[in-house]
């Protein structure tokens, strides 16, 4: 059984440590959390605690099925990350460098159209309704030299 052992598996442009169990190993995946990794195991009928460098190739290639379209397995619309697109309108879920671009032309768009989530990333100050008057003072953290 040792012989089976792969100490990298690549899955979707992601290399995995092997030695991890399989529901800890799909969370390196970015987009992916742990209730997607456990429901992909579910949904596989796989042994979420078995370690992922003892997985079929087959299995593999179905989870990154599962990744590209999580619909046709049933997975719930609110475990994706992305729905109701805002250029498609479709619920669909990006991992990886694709999360990241979206992420990225989501930011710009919202500069460009100059809405105020856009001024206050442009500035560098908190999205989100946090208070400036204690926090947000400076870009770089204050601390103390050892020498």
């Amino acid at each position: 059984m040792e012989d089976d052992f792969k100490h990298l598996v690549r899955i979707s442009r992601k290399d995995v440590d092997g030695n991890k169990t399989i529901e800890q190993a799909l969370t390196e995946i970015k987009g992916v959390g742990i209730s997607l990794s456990i429901t992909m195991c579910r949904t596989l009928d796989l042994d979420s605690e078995a370690q992922i460098g003892y997985i079929a190739d087959e299995d593999v290639l179905k989870i990154e099925e599962i990744l590209e379209n999580p619909q046709k397995f049933n997975i719930p619309n609110w475990m994706l990350n992305r729905r109701e697109d805002y250029e498609t309108g479709e619920n669909i879920h990006l991992i990886e460098s694709d999360l990241d671009m979206t992420l990225r032309d989501d930011l710009n768009r919202m500069k460009k159209t100059r809405s105020y989530k856009g001024r206050r990333h442009e500035a560098g100050l908190p999205v989100r309704g946090q208070r400036t008057k204690s926090t947000f003072r400076n870009s770089s953290s204050v601390g103390v030299k050892r020498s």
